[in-house]
């Protein structure tokens, strides 16, 4: 008897930065549920919107952006979990996001026709006393990559991947054309234009990568979800759940109902007093209600802990919206500092205690405190 394949739904084209989670959510799901990796099958969706309907129905599971360490949290994929009629995370992977350079055939051959063109002036037309200044400041000429590069006018790549790409478009003079993926980049990239995505979309496309590495941090990494209906992920979380060495880590997201002054340290103190330890907490607006906001906090216990289900007990019966959009194993969680060269310029910081008796009246420190 045949089994039944599960498939996972991610943001296509084939080669995007969501297929390879996809593939890494496979291979968590085996090393985490007990399943075996070859009863996936990965379908490529046009947007997220298509991914969350298909778990809705119950047509498989979906891998979707959640957040990057460079540009935050991928907020329309948020805004979607939170309305999400049927659905939740049960599974997180990383992917490190490394952006290449990509041009069409035709591109590509333009350059080189370029290139053949400038290497024709010889020594017969460039006195040898003047070759190291024939191409302006530089002494050698213009690669063909550098060709290509200057023959395009925009630079295509999902809304994150232009982010994250800056240095690169600035420094080429390139406009930034949004796409609905890097890898759909890829796959409709126009002549002289330039797509940016994974190093795997050169083959897949036919494309000639003419940069590699563009992005402007190094270490860039994209974590993702995988989503279910909710129901299973309940049964799905049943084999971690019964193994008491395996830890977790849940996204809750809360809506106070009332506004006003120690609305939200009330709300914080019950998650303090529960000892539970808060990794993030970013706010999103209530649509169309200025003032109003929704919290999304996430925290490194399971909801059915029980110091954490008496918390949200307590900010139920306060009459609070609550809700779980995620909890999914997590490995062993290292806390790391933030090094003097991350800081951004400015501000204020001491490294212990201040060095000025009267440090409040330096000109510096008003200045950055608008004090």
């Amino acid at each position: 008897m045949t089994r039944q394949s599960t498939r996972i739904h991610y943001l296509g084209p084939q080669g995007s930065f969501t297929h390879q989670a996809a593939i890494e959510s496979a291979a968590e799901a085996s090393r985490r549920l007990h399943m075996d990796v070859a009863d996936f099958e990965f379908v490529a969706c046009d947007t997220v919107p298509q991914i969350l309907h298909a778990v809705e129905l119950g047509q498989g599971w979906g891998t979707i952006a959640w957040e990057n360490n460079v540009e935050g949290f991928v907020v329309p994929n948020l805004d979607l979990m939170m309305d999400a009629a049927d659905a939740a995370g049960f599974l997180r992977v990383g992917v490190n996001v490394r952006f290449d350079a990509f041009v069409t055939e035709r591109t590509y051959r333009h350059a080189c026709e370029q290139y053949a063109s400038e290497i024709a002036v010889d020594d017969a037309q460039i006195p040898a006393r003047d070759n190291a200044n024939a191409y302006g400041a530089a002494s050698t000429p213009p690669t063909i990559d550098e060709l290509a590069i200057r023959d395009c006018t925009a630079v295509c790549a999902h809304s994150h991947g232009l982010a994250q790409c800056r240095r690169f478009a600035r420094e080429h003079g390139l406009k930034p054309v949004p796409a609905a993926s890097n890898a759909a980049a890829c796959r409709d990239l126009q002549d002289f234009q330039i797509a940016l995505g994974p190093s795997i979309c050169a083959n897949i496309y036919g494309l000639h990568r003419v940069a590699a590495n563009v992005g402007d941090f190094d270490g860039a990494r994209t974590e993702f979800l995988t989503i279910a209906p909710r129901s299973q992920v309940v049964e799905r979380l049943r084999i971690p759940r019964s193994d008491p060495k395996t830890e977790f880590e849940s996204v809750i997201a809360f809506i106070p109902l009332v506004t006003g002054p120690g609305v939200l340290a009330n709300l914080l103190d019950v998650l303090r007093d529960a000892q539970l330890n808060m990794v993030s907490l970013i706010s999103r607006p209530v649509k169309g209600r200025d003032g109003t906001y929704s919290f999304l906090a996430t925290l490194d216990a399971a909801p059915w802990d029980e110091r954490f289900v008496n918390a949200l007990v307590e900010i139920c019966e306060h009459g609070d919206w609550v809700r779980t959009l995620a909890v999914y194993p997590r490995d062993e969680r290292n806390y790391p500092t933030v090094s003097e060269w991350m800081l951004p310029a400015g501000g204020v910081r001491f490294e212990g205690e201040p060095h000025m008796a009267n440090w409040r009246e330096s000109a510096d420190v008003r200045k950055e405190l608008l004090w």
